[in-house]
Formats: C-alpha cells, sequence, structure tokens
C-alpha cells in the first residue's frame, strides 16, 4: 500500500523548454547568413588581436600554461602568441584568459551585457583538438567555418538570453551566459546528440554563476579578466561529462523552489526575446579604438575630439559634466580611491580625464604609473555625471542599440566647449565600414608585437582572404599562431 501510494504521487518532469530550443539550435540550425560569417571573420580576427596584446602584460601571463608545469598532452591545444599545447579544458581557459584580459574584445548591451567572443576560449580549444586527433586517426580535420559557426552560435544564444533577462539585477555575472553558450555549441562540436546536449546545459544552470562582486566598487578586481575563461572551460568539462554519458536534469530551470529560476531568479522565467538565428553576431559591438568598458566607449570618444580645445587648460576648468545613459552610471560611475588597473578601466571619470589629457587611451593608461599623474584624479573631481533619459531609452531600443555619451566642459572665466554628443562608437553596426578597417590595423599591429614580419605577412594574408579562411583547417591557423 505504502509503495502504491509512494508510485502514484512520481510525476515524469518534461524537459524545460529553453533548454529543448538551444539543443534544436546548436544542433539543426543552418545559418545562411553571409554577413554573419563575415562579422564572425572580423570577431576572430579581433578576438586574436586583443589576447595577442593582453600577453604585454604579466598579470595576465602568470595565468597561462599547464595547471601541473611539464604536462605533454599528445595532440593538445595551442594558445596564441604562445609555445603552449594543452589539454582542451585548460586551453580554453589560457584562449579566453587572454582574449578578455584588456577589456578590448567584442560586446553585447541589452538588458543583460557581455562579450559573446569569450565563447571563443573553448570553442577555438575544443577545435584545435578534435582536429589534431583526426587527424592523428585518418580522418579530416575541422575547419575555420567550422570554428565560424559555432561563434555565430554562441553569439546568438548568449546574447538572446541578454535582450529581456537581466541576472546582474540579482547580483550574478554575466559570464554565466558564456558558460551556457559555450556548453551548448561545445557539446555539439564534440559530436553531443540532443540529449546529451540537454544534459550538459543543465549543468551549466545548475553551476549557478560566479557574483558580480569583482566588477564593482569596493571590490572591482582582475578577476573580471579572466572570469570568462573560468566559464568557458568549465563548460569544455561539462560537455566532455555529458560525452561520456554524465546524466543531465530536465528541469534544472523550472523545478518549485530548488530550480534555478526560483533560487535565484526572484521566479521569474527564464526567456527567449526571439528566435535564435543569427542576429546578435550582425549586430555585435567591436571595441576596435581603445580598450574601455563599452559603456563608456562614445564618452571617450567625445573627450578625445575636446583634447585639443582643453589639454593646455586644465587647471582653469571649473565642471566637466558627463551626460549619460542609466546602465553606464550603474557600472561605472566611480569617485574616491582606484585601486588597480581592473578599478581604472570600469570607472567613467577615469577613461575621460585620460581622453582629455593624453588624446588617446591605452591599455598602459590604466597602470599604476600612469595613474600617479595628478591631473587625473584633479579631473575627476570636477565632473559631474548625469542622465539624459532619452540615452537610456535607445539603449534599450532594438532598433537603435545606441551607448551615447555626450561631454562639455566649463571653464572659470565662464566660457564653456560645446557639448561634444556621441550616440554610437566606432564599433557599433552603423559604423562597421568606417570601423573595419581600423579594426585590421589594431589585427595587423598585435601580430607585430608576437611575430617575425613573414609570419605576420602570412598570417594577414589568410585572416583577409574570407574564402580561403574557411576552408583553412583549425590546426593550421592555430600552428601559424604559435610561437
Amino acid at each position: 500500500m505504502v509503495n502504491k501510494t509512494i508510485k502514484s504521487n512520481i510525476q515524469v518532469n518534461e524537459t524545460d523548454q529553453l533548454l529543448v530550443e538551444i539543443a534544436d539550435f546548436v544542433l539543426d540550425k543552418e545559418i545562411e547568413s553571409e554577413e554573419a560569417y563575415q562579422t564572425a571573420r572580423y570577431v576572430l580576427m579581433d578576438s586574436i588581436a586583443s589576447g595577442l596584446l593582453a600577453l604585454n602584460y604579466p598579470e595576465c601571463t602568470k595565468h597561462l600554461g599547464p595547471i601541473v608545469p611539464g604536462t605533454v598532452v599528445p595532440n593538445g591545444v595551442r594558445v596564441p602568441g604562445t609555445s603552449y599545447e594543452l589539454d582542451p579544458i585548460q586551453g580554453a581557459f589560457n584562449i579566453a584568459c587572454i582574449i578578455r584580459w584588456l577589456d578590448y574584445n567584442d560586446t553585447w548591451l541589452a538588458k543583460e551585457w557581455g562579450h559573446p567572443s569569450d565563447n571563443l576560449g573553448g570553442i577555438l580549444a575544443v577545435a584545435d583538438y578534435i582536429s589534431r586527433t583526426n587527424i592523428a586517426e585518418g580522418r579530416k580535420p575541422l575547419t575555420i567555418k567550422d570554428v565560424l559557426t559555432a561563434s555565430i552560435k554562441a553569439h546568438e544564444i548568449q546574447g538572446v538570453l541578454a535582450l529581456d533577462n537581466s541576472f546582474n539585477r540579482v547580483g550574478l555575472d554575466h559570464v554565466l551566459l558564456v558558460k551556457v553558450a559555450s556548453t551548448a555549441v561545445v557539446t555539439a562540436m564534440l559530436g553531443g546528440s540532443k540529449q546529451e546536449v540537454i544534459n550538459a546545459l543543465s549543468n551549466a544552470w545548475v553551476d549557478n554563476s560566479s557574483l558580480r562582486t569583482y566588477r564593482h566598487a569596493p571590490n572591482t578586481g582582475s578577476r573580471k579578466s579572466w572570469a570568462a575563461g573560468d566559464a568557458t572551460s568549465r563548460a569544455v568539462r561539462l560537455s566532455m561529462m555529458a560525452l561520456k554519458g554524465e546524466m543531465g536534469y530536465a528541469t534544472a530551470l523550472s523545478a518549485p523552489n530548488w530550480g534555478f529560476q526560483d533560487v535565484l531568479f526572484k521566479g521569474e522565467q527564464l526567456t527567449l526575446a526571439r528566435p535564435l538565428d543569427s542576429y546578435v553576431m550582425t549586430n555585435v559591438l567591436l571595441k576596435i579604438a581603445f580598450p574601455a568598458e563599452f559603456h563608456a566607449q562614445t564618452a571617450v570618444e567625445s573627450a578625445i575630439e575636446l583634447n585639443t580645445e582643453v589639454k593646455d587648460r586644465l587647471e582653469e576648468i571649473d565642471e566637466i559634466v558627463l551626460t549619460t545613459h542609466e546602465a553606464a552610471i550603474r557600472i561605472i560611475d566611480k569617485t574616491g580611491p582606484l585601486n588597480n588597473p581592473a578599478d581604472r578601466d570600469h570607472c567613467l571619470q577615469y577613461m575621460v580625464a585620460i581622453g582629455l589629457i593624453h588624446g588617446e587611451l591605452t591599455a598602459d593608461h590604466y597602470e599604476d604609473e600612469a595613474a600617479l599623474d595628478p591631473r587625473i584624479d584633479s579631473l575627476r573631481e570636477k565632473m559631474t555625471v548625469v542622465e539624459d533619459k532619452q540615452f537610456s531609452d535607445d539603449y534599450l531600443d532594438s532598433d537603435k542599440r545606441s551607448i551615447a555619451n555626450a561631454v562639455q566642459i566649463r571653464f572659470k572665466d565662464g566660457s564653456q566647449t560645446e557639448k561634444v554628443v556621441c550616440e554610437y562608437p566606432i564599433g557599433h553596426y552603423r559604423r562597421r565600414e568606417e570601423g573595419i578597417p581600423r579594426l585590421i590595423t589594431k589585427f595587423e599591429n598585435s601580430l607585430k608585437t608576437r611575430y617575425p614580419k613573414k609570419q605576420v605577412h602570412t598570417i594577414t594574408r589568410l585572416m583577409l582572404d574570407h574564402k580561403r579562411l574557411e576552408t583553412t583547417p583549425v590546426s593550421d591557423l592555430m600552428k601559424m599562431l604559435m610561437i
């Protein structure tokens, strides 16, 4: 009698629809947009460039290499700009760590934020590992088109989830979406079935996410530069477990009391704001001009435009009015001491001060030596930050997706500059034609920091030839990027 009662209370739970939709997308969706593939190539170039530039900073390179020194991995993953050959999990961490370190790779802004090219850590690592293993076993390697396809799909998963779901509002960091997107595409790349993709995905959600505390005062720190590497490498681990038959959790999101939505999302349902296709890759924001948190990109552009007019009158400034949008105020409006480079590159006032003083902004400007310049804090103390409601509305408008800022300077004698308004940064979809030549220059300049001229020429020529690049084995490109 007792057994019958227990049996009658057992419910067969249907799998959460979100998990099913993502699995169907990564396994079955054909990407038809040529524009998305072209943009994915530029994103790959930009991500490689950002990673190579990060190798100039010891605080980044201390994280690289195998966990246990001297580890030898057959068919290991190559890390661009280094001689490392690692297992796929540690390779994913290394690649994503360098891509993200300088806050110089692509960005997506909506109710949630993030950097979709962080997923390339897992994608490139697994693609290189699969390709080298296939070659060793007499089978065909993956091609760069496979990487571009996976990148488009990872961008789409992360970006569409970010449109209507604000994880930052509940204190969770956006790298959760890197883990989810990477898990889905990597499991598919490894040959996973629909059920295996769902199993891996459910474990990614069950993992939860790191807190955002390392992105905000008083705890802003360098974890924000390696958090994406941690997320995408965890995705590779979960994917490999699923391929070995590890179970999943059908209602990881929706289970009453114990699912992600009830425990961590205030009971709200996670949604996909639009059908999954290639929207995010086509519209992604590229950081081309300078390494700065994206909500400040247009503010820095405006400050640089004013540099010539004010650089010799800094002591005459009475007030600097920064007009911005709500998201920027919430994330990067900072007063008081800034303790490290990670703190400074998430401070709107610091970045604007550098632009006004120097007429440029580079990663070196966040380092301790540059921060000792007393003019920076003097200017910061004179800054007033105000919200323009129209800027905030346009930020969320799907037809505009602007990231508007304005800078105006008032002098002690009563004179003032014009109010310099910049709605769309150089890396915005609306400025692609202007931005791509500068992206190519960024890419070429980054190669010159690591490779001899002949290698720079060989890599550049390949990356600019879209058709040839698509058919290039992943293992060939990764070998080119070794030193």
